[in-house]
């Protein structure tokens, strides 16, 4: 053994027959030599290791780019292990120890619970599992336990009574729809405050997949099951805003958006055209513009330092949000316990007002709504506003071109559009312009929030009415596994 310094090994070891020197320095970083210099970064790139015999055998990711592993493609990640064996024993137990020191110092999760969504997006979420989530975690020696979901809100009824004491994370193989199940279980238990605090990771395998999609563009990745669950993987977490939507006793707790008019009536509509595939967003928002439709209503809100420019001056008024008027579809009747939303005095609070009619009403707590749809690009994980995109009247020409650019963004610099950050907000939805006995569709975080008379399968009950409520937002309430 030839040095060893306080966190740093040096070691002369047997890699493919051969005699080479061994390093492991005291930033983290493997490197050797078998014929090319070959290094590896514990944190990224080393998921664990296992001993077998007298070698030592260390599994890894590496970029599909990197010349170490040939064929790969850009953006891809490989599995890939190296051996190597230490000339002793009493070395092979100290690469051992350094190795998994180095190794639990990240933090990362060692049990998880992991839901997998079988019926979401196009149903490989099974498959998404067993081929890109299993094997990395395996080869990180990482426990968990996979429960298949069953039925709408299965995921919620287990996180409600679920033992979070035995893991590290929850991890939901699906869209968007099993996470938000997720932190609504969590927020109605009694220990909320506690449960809350577990940490949320997301692989896509869903229709939307906006939230993974958010926090792996922050470092430029794919959005592909294998970057997303070696996020989880590696431990880092952020903070995550919760948005807390009221209406008489009944709370929803969203983490992604709420749409209203345009953007919702795509969205749910679309549905009817489900056998067209992806392509019936594209084909029913073309007929949403020609057909163009606006819905009288107004908006409240409590704007961000920088936004007091839009709307007019208003006041706060509780009426109707804590006592509905009764509609003809009564929404389901919820019982709440737990978290309440956020302690806030909204009285005293500066609101404005924008009256319509309205094109579209959109909220964004993330970027992303969907993989090729930046809703909001500058929306923050944990900011403690939500950002508010308003179109209202719109030439059916500029709103097409406006749509076609939310691959990247674009749409908010267009003059027809309003961008604000919001602290919290007031919808009070109103009937289509031009059929005053027809209603809209409220969506959030992809379903349907509440439907109104005259929609798309108004016969189906929905969580709440078609009616005023409130969202306020709780600054980083929530935790993800993110990339950084």
């Amino acid at each position: 053994m030839d040095q060893i310094v306080q966190d740093t090994l040096s070691d002369r070891v047997r890699v493919s027959g051969r005699i080479t020197a061994m390093t492991l320095t005291g930033d983290g970083r493997l490197r050797w030599t078998d014929g090319h210099q070959r290094s590896l970064t514990l944190e990224k790139q080393v998921l664990g290791f296992v001993v077998e015999g007298s070698k030592i055998r260390i599994r890894a990711v590496v970029d599909g780019r990197d010349e170490i592993c040939c064929g790969g493609r850009a953006g891809s990640v490989v599995r890939k292990d190296f051996v190597f064996e230490p000339l002793s024993e009493d070395s092979k137990r100290l690469w051992c120890e350094k190795l998994r020191d180095f190794i639990d110092s990240f933090g990362r999760p060692k049990r998880l619970y992991i839901f997998v969504n079988p019926f979401g997006g196009k149903k490989i979420a099974s498959k998404i599992f067993l081929d890109d989530v299993k094997p990395l975690l395996e080869d990180a020696n990482i426990q968990f336990t996979v429960q298949e979901t069953t039925q709408q809100l299965h995921a919620k009824e287990i996180v409600k009574v679920l033992d979070l004491s035995k893991y590290d994370g929850i991890v939901c193989v699906s869209g968007d729809g099993i996470l938000v199940e997720v932190v609504n279980g969590l927020l109605e238990r009694e220990d909320w405050n506690d449960a809350i605090k577990v940490p949320l990771g997301v692989v896509p395998a869903g229709t939307g997949n906006g939230m993974i999609k958010s926090l792996l563009d922050l470092v430029g990745e794919p959005c592909k099951a294998s970057n997303a669950i070696l996020a989880v993987i590696r431990g880092h977490k952020r903070l995550l805003d919760v948005a807390t939507i009221l209406q008489g006793k009944t709370r929803f707790h969203s983490v992604l958006m709420l749409a209203w008019g345009l953007v919702a009536d795509i969205d749910i509509e679309s549905e009817k055209y489900r056998w067209m595939g992806s392509a019936r967003i594209d084909f029913y928002a073309l007929q949403r513009i020609l057909y163009l439709r606006q819905y009288n209503g107004r908006v409240s809100f409590v704007p961000a330092p920088g936004f007091e420019n839009h709307g007019e001056p208003s006041t706060y008024s509780e009426q109707n949000i804590c006592n509905p008027i009764p509609s003809q579809q009564q929404p389901i009747k919820i019982l709440q316990h737990g978290y309440q939303g956020p302690d806030v005095d909204l009285k005293n609070l500066e609101w404005r007002i924008i009256n319509g009619p309205f094109v579209a009403v959109w909220l964004h707590n993330v970027p992303w709504g969907s993989e090729n749809t930046m809703a909001a690009p500058d929306a923050k994980f944990s900011d403690g506003y939500l950002d508010l995109i308003i179109i209202k009247d719109c030439p059916k020409l500029a709103l097409f071109s406006l749509l076609s650019n939310l691959n990247k963004g674009g749409h908010v610099e267009s003059p027809y559009v309003a961008y604000l950050k919001v602290k919290a907000f007031i919808l009070e939805p109103g009937a289509l312009t031009q059929e005053p006995n027809r209603e809209g569709i409220i969506d959030c975080d992809g379903e349907v929030l509440a439907r109104g008379k005259g929609t798309y399968q108004c016969d189906q009950k929905s969580l709440m009415s078609y009616d005023k409520l409130q969202i306020t937002v709780d600054q980083g309430l929530a935790t993800l596994f993110s990339p950084v």
